[in-house]
């Protein structure tokens, strides 16, 4: 679930593996540069995590931020993570 925190849509998704988490990635790329919005994420191992928020809004959270989460998540559900 996305929680909103300092300014920011923040979420973190565990996977099986390296691999998968990798792969997991790769597909979010692809749809932040549909969106023309890139996320600040990190990665080790087998987690994601993400701080979603607009730079050209002031560094808040905005439609453009719900848009890529709502993404996001459609992207982890067919990795089966919720």
């Amino acid at each position: 679930m996305w929680t909103e925190h300092d300014n920011s849509l923040t979420r973190r998704f565990q996977f099986a593996d390296f691999k998968t988490a990798w792969a997991f990635m790769t597909e979010v790329a692809a749809e932040a540069e549909r969106l023309d919005h890139h996320p600040w994420w990190a990665n080790e191992y087998s987690w994601v995590e993400f701080r979603l928020r607009t730079h050209d809004a002031g560094n808040t959270v905005t439609k453009r931020d719900h848009r890529l989460a709502d993404a996001i998540d459609a992207v982890a559900a067919r990795y089966g993570v919720a």
